[in-house]
């Protein structure tokens, strides 16, 4: 079947449809979704039932990048600084050494054990290096999976900040094949340049971005998810215009922009939540469209060679080498070499050579395909065993509770009570966003002129406002009062 303007939308939703039953159903037998959304892919293609002709490389790049957008920021957004914090020097070291190592180590293998040169073997590696948001964010939170200390930040901000350091390894590696007779010296500045941009300008959009959501005053709830998608779409494409790293930047602007208050913040995170999942759903099934099943088979050796050392060596080496001068326990930094799962991230990146042109790159996206699929289903369907024999998994009853279990629990301490606002309050006139308030308080309602008013971010405080403010724990409406400029009225009381 040919893809026309006619059937596009029928084919989709069709697709996209059967995936999420997939997905439902997956998860019952242990198999990752993402499997089933390739797998999906590929039974639709020019190869399977299906019979949907697609060989599009640029089309099937285009999709990775805007969906990668998507997974990224998503997983910024939802990135809490308080957490990541403590593990921060980790999860760089991971993001950067880490990938340059990974890259390295299987480069230099396939260059041993190939026809490749030690470019194409390097180009190789750059691709298959990162761990992927997409993999990593969905079955840790789809198998509900409850860790010690801080292994859950790190295995996360890792997976969602190394993609930017092998995006520019990849693109740098390529210039060397495409260039033979440049050094490897020659990609210093680039790559000083790219990450110096990336940070810089994605911490500059994020002050520009919450500025601009806050105060652009949009009448209607609805918009405020599609003006963050604006704002990341112009952070990535500004930053990679000016030779930075749009992949940074984007997730440097939304973990700034997820940890200050802004504007309907609940609803932009949900709103991404939903469009992550779309984007990696899309994302799949196109990378599942553009492959070719009669191509895996004669790559399977050496594509099981690769995924081997990939998996058992250059992972844990990475690992233990990047974690070397942090403190910590063997069985975790064992496990963290586990959660190495590769996914969708490195099949985007081999679009890149296919489209370059160069003698190997068929070769080179059907292995990295290969090695792809094969960690997501020898890592992904193992995490909660593995997890269990290094006894680094909580038990059910030790899980972190959300705020909103805290609060509906029976043996919760939390408070609530109405505070009146006098009239020279100095909260008077001011938007509830910009007050900085508690994370452990809400305000539930407004009394204001005998009415009854729910409040969001936009809602601006009036004289004699009576809240009904809501705290996890008494030291939090005390958080509160001293927010509101107010005293404790049960003492004045």
């Amino acid at each position: 079947m040919n893809i026309t303007i006619e059937n596009i939308l029928l084919i989709g939703s069709v697709l996209l449809f059967i995936s999420i039953l997939a997905g439902k159903t997956s998860y019952r037998v242990g198999l990752p979704t993402l499997i089933l959304f390739l797998a999906i892919g590929m039974l639709a293609g020019s190869e399977g039932i299906g019979e949907i002709h697609f060989n599009d490389p640029g089309a099937a790049q285009f999709v990775g990048v805007v969906a990668l957008n998507f997974i990224m920021f998503s997983g910024g957004l939802e990135t809490n600084w308080k957490t990541i914090r403590p593990i921060l020097g980790q999860g760089i070291a991971l993001s950067t050494l880490g990938v340059l190592l990974t890259a390295v180590s299987v480069g230099t293998f396939v260059w041993a054990i190939s026809d490749f040169t030690i470019y194409e073997g390097l180009l190789l590696g750059a691709i298959v290096s990162s761990t992927d948001a997409a993999a990593v964010f969905s079955i840790l939170r789809s198998k509900n999976i409850a860790l010690k200390t801080n292994i859950r930040p790190t295995l996360e901000l890792e997976s969602g900040s190394n993609d930017p350091m092998a995006y520019f390894l990849t693109i740098a590696m390529l210039g060397l094949v495409l260039n033979p007779q440049d050094s490897v010296w020659s990609v210093f500045p680039m790559f000083l340049q790219q990450i110096s941009l990336g940070a810089l300008l994605g911490f500059l959009m994020g002050k520009v971005s919450k500025f601009v959501i806050n105060k652009i005053n949009i009448d209607f709830e609805g918009l405020y998810p599609v003006l963050t998608i604006a704002l990341m779409f112009f952070t990535f494409s500004l930053t990679d215009f000016i030779g930075g790293n749009g992949f940074l930047a984007i997730y440097l602007c939304a973990v700034y922009l997820g940890n200050q208050d802004i504007i309907h913040k609940k609803t932009i995170i949900r709103m991404f939540d939903g469009l992550a999942w779309l984007m990696q759903i899309a994302l799949f099934l196109t990378l599942g469209l553009l492959v070719y099943p009669s191509q895996i088979p004669p790559i399977l050796g050496i594509g099981i060679l690769i995924s081997i050392f990939l998996i058992f060596i250059a992972r844990p080496l990475s690992v233990f080498i990047s974690l070397m001068f942090f403190k910590m326990k063997l069985r975790r930094r064992w496990y963290i070499s586990w959660v190495g799962l590769r996914g969708a991230v490195p099949i985007v990146f081999a679009t890149y050579p296919l489209l370059a042109g160069i003698d190997k790159a068929n070769l080179i996206f059907n292995i990295v395909f290969f090695v792809s699929v094969t960690s997501v289903l020898v890592q992904g369907t193992t995490l909660s065993i593995v997890a269990k024999w290094l006894h680094v998994a909580l038990p059910h009853k030790a899980k972190r509770k959300t705020p909103v279990d805290i609060f509906l629990s029976d043996s919760a301490k939390s408070v609530l009570e109405e505070i009146y606002l006098e009239n020279d309050n100095p909260s008077i006139g001011k938007k509830i966003v910009d007050l900085h308030f508690p994370k452990n308080a809400i305000i539930a309602m407004i009394k204001r002129d005998d009415k009854y008013i729910t409040p969001n971010g936009t809602t601006v405080l009036e004289e004699q406002d009576a809240l009904m403010v809501l705290a996890e724990n008494r030291d939090g409406m005390e958080q509160v009062y001293a927010t509101l400029n107010v005293y404790d009225q049960e003492e004045d009381a």
